[in-house]
Formats: C-alpha cells, sequence, structure tokens
C-alpha cells in the first residue's frame, strides 16, 4: 500500500469515528509506530487532523477558521507552485482574467506576470501588487477579510458589471458533496459574483483542502470547468472527482523557486 493511500485510510478511520489511537492503527495497517506518527504528521500539516497524545482526533473548528494570510502562505508552498506552473498555462495572451484571493491565486499571479496583453480583475491586494507592473489591473475594492479577501457589496457590484474570459479561484475546502466551500460567508457571495462573470471557471488548490468543509459553499463541483490540484491528490479522491468536474489536472512537483512548470496529466 502507497503511503497517501494508507493516510486516506487512516483519514477515513478518524472520521468516522472521531479519532484514533496509533496503536489500533499500527494493528491493522501492519506497519511501525513510527509510521503511523509520521502518517498523522503529515495530515496534522495538511489541518486534517489534530495530533494528540496516542493518536489523533477531528480539527477543531475547522467550518469557520480562517488562518490569516500570512499563516496560509508558507503551507505547501511546493504544491502551490506546481499547480500555478500548470493553470498558468491555461491562460492566452490578451484575455481578461479574474483571479480570487487566496495564497495559491497569489502564487498563480507570480507565474501570470510573463504572459503579454493581460486585463486582471482581482479583489485581492496581493495580486495587484504582484501585476500592477506588468498588466492592466481592476481591484475591485470592498471589506478586507483576515484572508486578505476583498468581499462584500462593493466587490460584489463592481464584478456584476464585468464579463470575462476565466476566472481562477481558490478555496478553503473540496469535497466530494458540499464542492467549493469557504469559512466566510462574505467571501462565498463575492466568489459566486467571480462565477457569474467568468465564461470558464479555474479552481486552483492543493491536495491538502480534499475532505476539508468550510461554513458554506459557493460551488458545486459540476460548475467547475477545470479544477488543478497536485498530484499528491489520493486515488479515491482522484476518482471522485473525475467523474464530477469537467477536467481534472494534476500537476507534477516543481522547485518552488522555479518560475515554469511541466506538463500536466489528467
Amino acid at each position: 500500500m502507497l503511503a497517501e493511500q494508507r493516510r486516506e485510510l487512516i483519514l477515513e478511520r478518524v472520521r468516522a469515528a472521531g479519532g484514533a489511537r496509533v496503536a489500533d492503527l499500527t494493528d491493522e495497517f501492519a506497519v511501525s509506530d513510527m509510521t503511523v506518527r509520521r502518517d498523522l504528521e503529515v495530515l496534522a500539516r495538511r489541518g486534517l487532523v489534530d495530533k494528540v497524545h496516542g493518536g489523533a482526533t477531528l480539527p477543531t473548528s475547522r467550518a469557520i477558521e480562517e488562518p490569516g494570510f500570512e499563516a496560509k502562505s508558507v503551507r505547501e508552498l511546493a504544491e502551490k507552485h506546481a499547480v500555478a506552473a500548470v493553470a498558468a498555462r491555461l491562460v492566452a495572451p490578451g484575455q481578461a482574467v479574474a483571479i480570487g484571493a487566496g495564497t495559491t491565486t497569489w502564487v498563480l499571479a507570480q507565474h501570470l506576470a510573463d504572459v503579454p496583453d493581460l486585463t486582471v480583475v482581482t479583489n485581492s491586494v496581493r495580486v495587484a501588487d504582484e501585476l500592477r507592473a506588468t498588466h492592466m489591473v481592476v481591484l475591485t475594492g470592498g471589506v478586507r477579510t483576515p484572508s486578505d479577501a476583498l468581499v462584500g457589496p462593493v466587490a460584489d457590484q463592481v464584478l456584476s458589471s464585468l464579463h470575462v474570459d476565466v476566472a481562477f479561484l481558490g478555496c478553503h475546502g473540496l469535497d466530494e458533496r458540499a464542492g467549493l466551500t469557504t469559512p466566510n460567508l462574505a467571501e462565498s457571495q463575492t466568489n459566486r459574483a467571480f462565477r457569474r462573470a467568468a465564461g470558464r471557471l479555474v479552481v486552483v488548490t492543493d491536495s491538502s483542502k480534499w475532505g476539508t468543509v468550510g461554513l458554506v459553499s459557493f460551488a458545486g463541483l459540476a460548475e467547475v470547468d477545470v479544477l488543478v490540484v497536485d498530484s499528491a491528490l489520493a486515488e479515491p479522491a482522484r476518482e471522485a472527482l473525475e467523474g464530477r468536474v469537467g477536467q481534472l489536472l494534476l500537476a507534477p512537483p516543481v522547485d518552488p523557486g522555479a518560475a515554469g512548470g511541466s506538463s500536466a496529466s489528467s
């Protein structure tokens, strides 16, 4: 059994029972205590479990937790660059592109700096700062959230009058039933406004978001034209997504310091 497959099964056990003991997991999977503890550490870094003495439990307050931008920007950085490198190749010169707020979309903006003649609509000051020297940027305005998104009626009104070729959105959580979720009600409304303004919706996220469910859904999986996620996504999750999103692109690992990317597979 591959490590990611075992971690997916461990996560299922924790979700089913509310927690799991290291001793029970070592017996069930016939692996060492150290192997199970490493698996739990990986799941904890992804925010999928809380490590406790002797095992792991379900994370607390995940539905309403909204980490700040600085805290999220250092998580899964290599995976975010891999995803961004693939997503950037979906953009053609001369297009009008909407980019939602978030750390993965911020990394995407870094990869779009060299695509010529773009018009970029965003509700992220960070994204605007990345691209204002190279592209025409429209910043929506709005009320700033802990994750540095500009949201609310001002942002929604601006977006309601615009039409873009493609919108790139990140998400707090990605789930087979709940779809794309966020812990912030106002941000969910603004994300819906992005979706309505776009001819095509591309979601960019790392595999740690799978199975996380925020307070409110802003899109179902069937509304996603392209989902770009890193190749660490477990096989059961891939199977669940492939029949629901328009296209699933798996981003192979890249050097976080590299500006380019490599080929994707679906």
